[in-house]
């Protein structure tokens, strides 16, 4: 398996978020405690993360002519229920629950304004007003239905791979405490994997958003690496190895990655984060 299709707008690829809005979100988040300051919660540290990467990847999408449609993006969230929380509008329903990067781009929730720390030329720094686009507010109640997610998320592939048998393979991107309410995801996760275009099977991702003092775990190749957590070693298991392109951008970044390195993380603070989702959704060059 290849792993090496161009992306194009003629022929795109799939993203898709799985968020865990369960009422354990409200815990702290361990990879996030700051310096005099409470440690936001996980749901807080997923909203966050998620729609800053979602501008990023706007942002690699946008040309002269605008933002080019090189991805469809969906996001699902899990927890008082299963659903999209994107929804496309009518003239895209031909791609299922996924959008175009163009039309997410054009229609965040809100604009909010946020301080950023921006160099001053100097060496060091002074904050900046931003404009932030918001997609998705946190939420958190109720159980952890991830095998749901995962059973929907496989039906969206399927639908996807059947529109685009020839593009790069989806890539879906799960974020959770790891707390599975409604089964053993590992079996969805296996059957999500196994739907596969002509480059590959779809790859699935996982991020660990851990209540634990445990020291961060970025891009593991072996359960030896991780600590003694039962979710993180299975979200491990769960998790696809990463493609070639994929451990070549993750040394750029200055990780030691080995063939049998997996997409996944543990306990990583929100910069880490980003950086290792932006790996993950970094497939190949964009035409």
């Amino acid at each position: 398996m290849a792993y090496s299709a161009e992306i194009s707008r003629t022929s795109p690829t799939a993203i898709l978020f799985l968020l865990d809005q369960s009422a354990s979100m409200q815990e702290s988040f361990g990879g996030a405690e700051q310096r005099g300051d409470a440690a936001p919660s996980k749901a807080r540290v997923l909203a966050d993360v998620v729609n800053r990467l979602l501008q990023n990847l706007i942002l690699r999408c946008a040309k002269e002519d605008g933002v080019r449609d090189y991805f469809y993006v969906g996001v699902v969230g899990y927890g008082e229920r299963v659903q999209p929380l994107i929804r496309p509008a009518e003239e895209y329903r031909v791609a299922g629950d996924l959008v175009p990067i163009s039309h997410l781009a054009e229609r965040p929730l809100r604009l909010e304004e946020r301080l950023k720390k921006v160099p001053d030329g100097k060496g060091g720094f002074v904050e900046q007003r931003v404009k932030f686009p918001v997609w998705f507010d946190p939420h958190a109640k109720n159980g952890t239905p991830m095998c749901q997610a995962l059973d929907l998320a496989a039906s969206m592939v399927r639908t996807w791979i059947d529109l685009h048998p020839h593009s790069f393979p989806p890539i879906v991107i799960n974020i959770t405490d790891g707390e599975a309410t409604d089964g053993d995801p590992l079996r969805y996760a296996q059957q999500l994997r196994s739907f596969a275009t002509d480059d590959g099977e779809t790859l699935l991702f996982n991020v660990h958003l851990s209540s634990s003092e445990e020291p961060a775990v970025e891009l593991p190749a072996s359960v030896d690496e991780l600590p003694r957590d039962e979710y993180a070693v299975l979200l491990f298991q769960m998790s696809s190895l990463l493609p070639f392109t994929m451990r070549a951008a993750a040394e750029q970044e200055g990780y030691r990655v080995t063939m049998d390195t997996r997409g996944f993380v543990f306990n990583a603070d929100p910069v880490a984060l980003v950086r290792f989702l932006e790996i993950g959704t970094r497939p190949s060059t964009l035409r």
